[in-house]
């Protein structure tokens, strides 16, 4: 193989590492993604080291068919042990920040009244909903309500974080610093029953914002080692579940990774069984419907006009249109939905809400 032939094989080698990088980047869209980088080029490079030693055993042996069986024993040990070596550091450098220690969760004296209030706010916030009682019951223990007055500043861009924050009530403000020389830029409002400072605690990444109190507030902090022992895991899980689901609605193909998250963390799951009805015509419309799993049927007038399956949706025209259910919704067989209530559709869909609008055309032969 002459030099430009070598090279030509080495570049194809150095772009498919590179562009499976950047794909899984854009997938996963860490906040530190440099720290992110390396953490994949070092499993990356483990997992070649160890490919490379079994290909070496495999060519030993071929070659020493006629060595002594004491020289394979120690070939095969030194394997093994590279093997044993590879896949730790592999393990210590994608788990370097997520792993588990011995976790003793804090407890934080409340009264039944403080309590209530927290259970109430988390109960709204998709983080917490996979939680079993004992889970939340744990969070509710560890969380501290923390009081700030107009114009504190809760969380700072580029600060370390160790808390995650549940709005009790009050309004704050997101500001983004894009660059050094720029000014912060207003993103978004915080109010009661929302949440922010998780993406630190996700991603063990400075803080990509910061967040200003403009009234009177009340916040529910809640500390990396209880989040991490607890939140963490279960968050990552469902974020990866519906972002598949996501991936299946042909309209959410033209949102960015980043949008995606964000609907994935505003979506609540339901169930039902066949004969059930989602939605009646004629109600007031208050959810926006994606189909996870299962058979479900539009019915106008009790006659079934559209059939729904895995990553169809529904609901859209009562939110857009500001009017009540053009059709009934009821489940063929038993089936699993996500929603969005009135505020996250308006909030998280309007990128795409003239696509949503134009597709409604296709209801127009059932509506009239």
């Amino acid at each position: 193989m002459n030099s430009k032939e070598k090279i030509a094989k080495y570049k194809v080698r150095v772009n498919d590492v590179i562009q499976n990088m950047v794909y899984e980047l854009f997938k996963k869209q860490p906040e530190n993604y440099i720290d992110w980088m390396i953490e994949y080029l070092e499993v990356r490079r483990a997992k070649h080291n160890v490919r490379t030693t079994q290909s070496l055993q495999i060519e030993y042996h071929i070659s020493s068919e006629e060595e002594n069986a004491e020289d394979v024993d120690e070939l095969e040990k030194a394997v093994k042990k590279e093997q044993q070596f590879r896949t730790s550091v592999s393990a210590e450098v994608y788990g370097l920040y997520n792993k588990k220690e011995d976790f003793q969760p804090r407890v934080i004296p409340k009264s039944q009244d403080q309590r209530e209030r927290i259970e109430n706010k988390l109960s709204g916030v998709f983080m917490f909903q996979a939680l079993d009682q004992n889970e939340r019951n744990i969070i509710i223990d560890a969380m501290e309500e923390k009081h700030f007055n107009p114009g504190d500043w809760i969380i700072n861009q580029g600060d370390d974080g160790n808390e995650l924050y549940v709005v009790a009530s009050g309004q704050l403000d997101c500001y983004r610093r894009f660059s050094k020389d720029q000014e912060p830029k207003l993103l978004k409002q915080y109010q009661s029953g929302d949440m922010f400072g998780e993406l630190a605690l996700l991603y063990n990444a400075p803080r990509a914002a910061s967040i200003q109190s403009n009234t009177e507030s009340v916040l529910f902090a809640l500390d990396r080692s209880t989040f991490n022992a607890i939140v963490k895991e279960a968050t990552v899980k469902r974020r990866e579940h519906y972002e598949e689901v996501l991936s299946k609605v042909e309209i959410l193909k033209s949102i960015d990774s980043y949008e995606k998250t964000q609907i994935c963390d505003g979506l609540k799951e339901q169930h039902f069984k066949a004969q059930e009805y989602i939605i009646k015509e004629g109600e007031e419309g208050h959810k926006f419907y994606i189909v996870v799993k299962g058979s479900l049927i539009a019915l106008k007038q009790n006659e079934e006009v559209l059939k729904y399956q895995s990553g169809d949706y529904f609901g859209e025209l009562a939110l857009i249109n500001k009017v009540p259910r053009q059709a009934t919704i009821q489940a063929e067989t038993d089936c699993v939905v996500v929603y969005l209530d009135y505020q996250a559709f308006i909030r998280l869909l309007g990128p795409i809400e003239n696509i949503l609008l134009r597709n409604a055309e296709n209801y127009k032969k059932f509506v009239n």
